[in-house]
């Protein structure tokens, strides 16, 4: 039962409420509803985790030198103790390997079979570069030789037995005797074809030697072109000898020269004469030579060297052709 007031004693001011504070905005107080009054005591101090994380550096300083920093130097003589504890904590862990998208990191060699779509592309069009400049180039080769690497022989054949095809009629009406066991020879390589024989001539059967000497000699190319040299040694022949005489022919081949050497002065004593015809017919080269002494004839004095050409040009135009042919 509440107690009345007695009418004598004075009346009690009602106590005010304390100003409140404007409640911050998206605040979820219900309207109409008092604020609860916040006590006058002593700042409530921040948690420990939030205000090291504003005040607290990243990473604490090394002191080097103080006595116990495990980085200090040792002192001299001092006796190394136990080491203490790592005060920062276990080193960091290393990263762990990066991958990369677009291929090796760079520095390293790339994989293999790593060529990308593009670099195949860029390959296979500098190989079709490369291939077509070989063809366009051996298109042109083949155009201005067609042969290659063919000897242009000239239709001519190597010869086991060359004097099996040498002919020498027209000599032969100087020197009547046949000869019935003539010297042959033959050379067979990749590069070279040679053919030679050696004929003894006899005016007749009485002759006790060789009234005179008759060689012919071929040689197939066939894998140079003899052209330069053939020239250099015929066509210079007479710097081998002041004896030697050189005139070039035609009618034979490519070129074709005519050596002649006479040193008996019209003497039946001494002396002697030779007449040598050199054929070039492309890669085929061809001599035939005829030489005498004049202490070889006993009674007579040999043939003329003009009368000794006619008969070598004849001989040699016949034994062409039969080295041509069969």
């Amino acid at each position: 039962m509440m107690q009345e007031r007695p009418e004598d004693l004075p009346a009690q001011p009602e106590p005010q409420p304390e100003p409140q504070a404007p409640a911050p905005s998206g605040s979820t107080t219900p309207p109409g509803s008092a604020a609860q009054p916040t006590p006058r005591s002593a700042p409530t101090p921040e948690p420990a985790s939030q205000s090291q994380a504003h005040h607290q550096p990243s990473s604490p300083p090394r002191p080097e030198n103080a006595p116990d920093s495990p980085y200090a130097a040792p002192q001299p003589g001092a006796q190394p103790g136990p080491q203490p504890a790592n005060p920062y904590g276990p080193p960091p862990a290393q990263p762990p390997a990066q991958h990369y998208a677009y291929g090796p990191p760079p520095g390293l060699p790339p994989q293999s079979g790593g060529r990308t779509g593009a670099g195949r592309a860029v390959l296979w069009a500098a190989v079709g570069a490369v291939v077509a400049s070989a063809l366009w180039a051996g298109g042109i080769l083949l155009f201005l030789d067609p042969l290659g690497d063919d000897p242009e022989l000239a239709g001519y054949r190597a010869r086991t037995n060359l004097c099996s095809s040498v002919d020498y009629t027209a000599l032969r009406t100087e020197y009547t005797e046949e000869d019935d066991a003539p010297t042959h020879n033959a050379l067979k390589h990749k590069a070279l074809d040679q053919s030679y024989c050696s004929i003894s001539l006899k005016k007749t059967s009485s002759s006790s030697y060789s009234d005179a000497y008759l060689s012919v000699q071929m040689d197939l190319h066939k894998e140079t072109d003899p052209s330069a040299e053939f020239t250099a040694l015929w066509s210079e022949y007479h710097q081998r000898y002041e004896d030697y005489e050189v005139e070039e022919v035609s009618g034979y081949g490519d070129e074709a020269y005519l050596v002649t050497e006479d040193t008996t002065s019209g003497s039946s004593t001494g002396g002697s004469r030779a007449v040598i015809l050199a054929v070039r017919d492309g890669w085929m080269t061809y001599q035939m030579s005829w030489s005498v002494y004049t202490t070889s004839y006993e009674t007579t004095t040999p043939p003329a060297i003009g009368e000794v050409s006619r008969w070598v040009k004849s001989d040699t135009r016949s034994t062409l052709e039969n080295l041509r042919s069969g």
